[in-house]
């Protein structure tokens, strides 16, 4: 099923915004905006009973909440609206505080703030869904290209770990491209051998945002392990075609002529012009640049304007809608949103999972 005009019952985590140039006053008029999700708000050691109907999910290496948002469904993006999922969080986990902040903040559901090896201790026994976008630092073509052995990217073991204890009917993972490059392919056949291990039948897919409605070329590999061996996950086929892709300039138009305003990101580094990505501009009639975490400050430039993007600009890039407001500085919320997996693509990848699910259901 692909994304819906139909508004989302009983749901306030998407704002209407008005179509062309007017999104730009709403947002202005939206600074203060908060979430109310009593529904789903969950508190540390209550492990909630999930509605019928729907499918628990355990969240690790969590960040600000992109995979998780796009799992819940129920926001606007571009003039489009994404619609409610079957899903709900019962678990998540991430180690760093500002982070953890902006996830509370958004998505109202408790998150376990520390280090995930003490983490796991806590993690559900039994969870429909895990899902995780394990740091990526060690193979990334801008990190130190330690492989998956690395400190960071060697993390995923974390998972391995947390598929044990939790047992999931489907798990997803994600991460950078670069793990497709490493050593030869030595990298990803190690994680899905190591995965593999426990029992789940593995796939990965290299998708582009850009081919799901992201206004970004971002290349992501997402990998999936499902329990039932006898049976076929069918990753999801991009909707947008290359001539149809949103572009940097369908993405941001609107805002060009709003002052900054805090409260709602829409902040811009003043770091003067480095070298290599730092000195990246954007084009207006194709979609934007893959967005960094650590980019210190050198984040690309407007396509037009004699500055670099906002925060808030960066955010539209990577698919979070606007009523999402990151509770963190300007580098913190950097780091933030490079380090997210777009909540559009989450969304779609989302659907194939409950589609596997529904079929194995007999629904």
């Amino acid at each position: 099923m692909s994304e819906t005009t139909t508004k989302p019952q009983n749901l306030r985590l998407q704002t209407k915004i008005p179509v062309g140039h007017r999104r730009s006053a709403h947002l202005a008029k939206t600074a203060k905006i908060t979430t109310h999700h009593d529904h789903l708000r969950l508190f540390p050691d209550q492990t909630p009973t999930v509605p019928e109907g729907k499918f628990s999910v355990v969240s690790m290496f969590s960040g600000c909440g992109g995979m998780d948002l796009g799992f819940h469904g129920g926001f606007s993006v571009c003039g489009r609206e994404f619609e409610l999922l079957p899903f709900e969080v019962i678990w998540a986990n991430e180690h760093n505080a500002a982070a953890c902040r902006t996830y509370r903040k958004n998505l109202g559901v408790e998150i376990k703030c520390e280090d995930v090896w003490t983490a796991l201790d806590s993690i559900p026994e039994q969870a429909d869904v895990l899902i995780g976008g394990f740091p990526c630092q060690d193979v990334s073509v801008n990190g130190k290209r330690l492989g998956v052995n690395g400190k960071r990217t060697g993390l995923y073991k974390a998972m391995i770990e947390g598929i044990k204890k939790v047992k999931p009917k489907v798990f997803v993972a994600e991460n950078v491209k670069g793990l497709l490059m490493k050593d030869g392919g030595a990298s990803i056949r190690q994680v899905v051998s190591d995965f593999e291990e426990l029992g789940y039948k593995v796939s990965y897919e290299l998708l582009d945002a850009a081919n799901f409605g992201v206004p970004q070329t971002r290349e992501r590999v997402i990998i999936i392990g499902v329990l039932d061996r006898d049976r076929k996950f069918e990753h999801p086929k991009p909707v947008i075609p290359k001539e149809s892709w949103v572009t940097a300039k369908t993405a941001l138009c609107d805002l060009e002529l709003l002052e900054e305003n805090a409260a709602i990101n829409h902040v811009w580094s003043r770091a003067n012009k480095s070298g290599e990505q730092g000195n990246r501009k954007l084009v207006a009639d194709r979609p934007g640049y893959t967005i960094r975490a650590e980019c210190h400050g050198n984040i690309q430039y407007h396509y037009s304007l004699k500055r670099r993007i906002s925060m808030r600009e960066a955010a539209r890039i990577q698919s979070f809608p606007d009523s999402f407001i990151f509770d963190a500085k300007l580098r913190e919320t950097e780091r933030q949103v490079g380090n997210a997996v777009p909540p559009v693509l989450a969304w779609h990848v989302a659907r194939a999972v409950e589609e596997y699910l529904r079929e194995g259901d007999g629904c």
